[in-house]
């Protein structure tokens, strides 16, 4: 039998520096516009820090009947026999702190302090959350509109922004909630309160969210993939949701981390000015405001509910400043 002519040549390894570009070719293709905006937040540790704080936060809230009975506590269940009847201030340092009190009890009825924060915090990020989703969906739907038709329909929206940044919105809700119902579409007494908190807020709100969608909308939809669009016969109704939204969602999301916390100050200002939510519901406004009579001889049952505040507030700011950078292609992160 006689041997072939050609002896089959073996493969020829594929060199250091091909490996390197192929390694680097699968790398760059696989990453997508969320993958390097992760990478770019898990650089950011004062941000990240501050989302995981958010998302304890949201935690106690959602489990707040369960934390509060693992701490045998109840938020309305008065403990006079902890109280100094002739101070009515808590017996004991530190507002009556203790291994049963954690943060102590309230001046005049003992309710306990743990257990109200905990509390509080649903109303805090219920009012927080629910006012900016509500300015996000107007503020997007009105700032598209203006941005992509633009003639009259912007003229009038931006007109309508205009005066309603000009108003004084907490002026506003005060005087609103002072006169509106204890009944109403079925809700009753702090349920009404909340239910009106969130819609105006909101509404003050979207003109500022209304704002940012329109001037990205004036600029995205001379972009070329959108003339292309437009030239493909596709329709303006396509354009808006096919084209337009997908690429304003970074902005809006960057712009709702940075509103919330401050529709939870406004919150806590409105219950500290006691238009808030009623009496016996937990909420830091209402409790930093019982706190003035008492500062002197229970400073602690200030600092807490004003911790509380504190901690809330710039944990979404470090969060918000982190998803800016991160979803920024042009940040310097």
């Amino acid at each position: 039998m006689t041997a072939p002519l050609h002896e089959p040549t073996a493969q020829a390894a594929p060199s250091a520096a091909e490996e390197v570009a192929a390694a680097e070719g699968k790398a760059v293709q696989g990453r997508s516009l969320g993958r390097i905006a992760w990478e770019r937040l898990k650089r950011d540790k004062l941000a990240l820090f501050g989302g995981a704080v958010v998302l304890l936060l949201i935690l106690v809230a959602i489990l707040a009947p369960f934390i509060t009975k693992l701490a045998g506590q109840d938020p309305d269940v008065h403990h006079e026999d902890l109280i100094d009847p002739l101070f009515s201030t808590p017996i004991g340092s530190y507002g009556g702190m203790s291994g049963e009190h954690w943060f102590g009890v309230e001046p005049v009825n003992g309710r306990d302090i743990f257990a109200r924060i905990v509390y509080g915090a649903r109303i805090s990020l219920l009012v927080g959350f629910a006012s900016a989703m509500v300015a996000v969906v107007i503020g997007t739907v009105l700032g598209v509109l203006a941005g992509y038709f633009g003639g009259w329909l912007d003229a009038a929206i931006s007109r309508l922004m205009d005066l309603l940044l000009s108003f004084p919105q907490l002026l506003f809700i005060i005087a609103l909630v002072s006169v509106m119902p204890n009944e109403m579409l079925g809700l009753t007494g702090t349920g009404v309160r909340l239910f009106v908190m969130i819609l105006v807020i909101g509404f003050f709100g979207w003109p500022y969210v209304g704002r940012v969608v329109r001037g990205q909308t004036l600029s995205l939809r001379e972009r070329e993939y959108v003339e292309a669009a437009r030239s493909l016969g596709a329709g303006r109704f396509y354009i808006l949701f096919k084209e337009l939204l997908p690429n304003l969602v970074a902005p809006i999301i960057v712009y709702m981390t940075m509103m919330i916390p401050t529709n939870i100050l406004t919150e806590a200002a409105l219950s500290f000015l006691g238009v808030g939510v009623k009496p016996p519901t937990s909420s830091w406004g209402d409790m930093l405001s019982s706190a003035v009579s008492y500062y002197e001889a229970d400073p602690m049952y200030m600092v807490i509910p004003g911790l509380a505040i504190f901690i809330t507030v710039l944990s979404f700011n470090l969060f918000g400043d982190g998803v800016r950078d991160a979803l920024d292609p042009k940040g310097s992160r």
